[in-house]
């Protein structure tokens, strides 16, 4: 029987639109790394399979304009010709994820790389949860030990506190997460190594972790080689997976490697479907991305845990201010900045104590500590400011008794920040050095 208020409501909900029908459709163009589809209405973000003369790949919807529909390939585009079909993809949606995630390596879509079969999950999570209201958070209190005596003692980390590691290629990113994943205080460990060196992802596994720190950690890869769409959703899918463990109340340390070859990976989509330009080649959302990515991590509310994080950010030619580098360290609490030259040295790590500053490390030390902290970059400063000088002998001795201090200190400070990449050290031992260290300084 007909419900008279059927014409009724038809009527009142003419206007509103009407959810899109899922069907089948087909490819009209593929140009670059995208591909143009028309006749399947899929709404941005779902996933969807291309029939090719090779198989099928997968690929995602990344955008659409009027008929037509844009789509991303995971997977290296092959056998693709004009007129192959699309169908959606009916599976669950959202990330699976438990603790059954321990000790394994994902890609980017959270599907076991490691040969150790299917992962036990306990449920799904949507990898695009917005953050916690910032006035639901744990405020920062107290310090993180990540093993490491340049960052314990003179750039303090609080738990819950997001910082950046800016460096060129090759001065010792990788080998300083690795110290920090072994010296550090968590219950969890993420790695996200995202457009990294296939290479790096095994030597990072094996030869970084030790056999009982891989059973708490989750690596998470999507090395260069792969679509841009799987190194934006790698670092999306560590992410996810740290605010998990935090949900259960757990402390987690997530290492992201890197931030920049994120923004990178969103600039080839973003050109790929036509936004504009903005800065350098940077398309407008790519700063929209980087802060929500960012700012997911962090203190979780009073029955939650944490998400600690570092995220290396690559400068070209050492040059901070370019502009993903500059972006990232106004939306982080802080940097660590590893200098080439001190690498070139054989200074490891190459840590620049004068350039690197963490912005919660007053809120989690004492006041001693803060002063005999400022204390120790004064003098290091001041050696760095006349090395020229005393380096060609054109200081004369008792010219200026700051100048002889830090002549006197440079050698006991150097050894103080340079430490073996397995000598892991814990932070009471560090502030101990720093206590000793300061006492000879005197007072500023």
């Amino acid at each position: 029987m007909t419900s008279p208020w059927g014409n009724y409501f038809e009527n009142l909900c003419g206007d509103i639109p009407q959810p899109p029908i899922v069907a089948a459709g087909k490819l009209v163009r593929g140009i670059g790394l995208t591909l143009e589809a028309v006749g399947c209405q899929l709404p941005v973000g779902s996933q969807c399979m291309v029939q090719t003369v090779e198989g099928e790949i997968e690929a995602e919807v990344v955008g659409f304009g009027e008929n037509i529909t844009y789509l991303m390939p995971t997977e290296a585009v092959r056998g693709i010709v004009p007129g192959s079909r699309v169908l959606p993809l009916n599976r669950q949606s959202g990330l699976a994820v438990g603790m059954g995630l321990l000790g394994r390596v994902v890609d980017g879509n959270g599907q076991p790389l490691d040969g150790l079969g299917p992962v036990k999950a306990d449920t799904r999570v949507s990898t695009n949860k917005p953050p916690i209201n910032p006035l639901s958070r744990r405020p920062i209190s107290e310090p993180m030990d990540v093993g490491v005596r340049a960052i314990n003692a003179l750039n303090t980390v609080g738990v819950g506190q997001r910082m950046g590691l800016f460096a060129g290629s090759g001065v010792g990113k990788s080998v300083l997460l690795g110290m920090m994943t072994r010296g550090c205080q968590a219950d969890v460990v993420v790695v996200g190594l995202v457009g990294e060196r296939g290479r790096e992802v095994k030597e990072f596994i094996h030869d970084i972790l030790t056999e009982e720190e891989r059973q708490r950690a989750v690596v998470v890869a999507a090395p260069a080689d792969t679509s841009p769409l799987m190194r934006l959703k790698g670092c999306e899918t560590a992410v996810t997976i740290a605010e998990y463990f935090r949900d259960q109340g757990m402390n987690v340390l997530l290492l992201i490697d890197s931030l920049t070859r994120y923004a990178m990976a969103q600039r080839e989509i973003a050109l790929a479907v036509g936004e504009p330009p903005a800065t350098k080649g940077y398309p407008p959302s790519v700063f929209a991305r980087l802060p929500a990515l960012v700012e997911r991590a962090g203190n979780g509310s009073e029955n939650q845990g944490s998400i600690t994080a570092f995220y290396t950010v690559l400068t070209e030619g050492d040059d901070l201010q370019d502009p993903i580098a500059d972006a990232a360290r106004a939306i982080l609490d802080g940097h660590v900045v590893l200098s080439r030259s001190l690498a070139d040295s054989g200074h490891y790590p190459a840590i620049d104590i004068e350039a690197s500053i963490s912005r919660v490390m007053p809120m989690v030390t004492s006041d001693e500590h803060v002063e005999q902290a400022r204390r120790i970059r004064q003098v290091y400063s001041m050696y760095k400011q006349n090395r020229d000088l005393i380096s060609i002998g054109a200081y004369a001795k008792g010219s200026d008794p700051r100048i002889d201090l830090a002549i006197r200190a440079e050698p006991a400070i150097n050894a103080f920040l340079q430490q073996g990449m397995k000598n892991i050290l814990p932070y009471s031992e560090c502030l101990q050095g720093m206590t000793a260290l300061a006492g000879g300084l005197g007072k500023g």
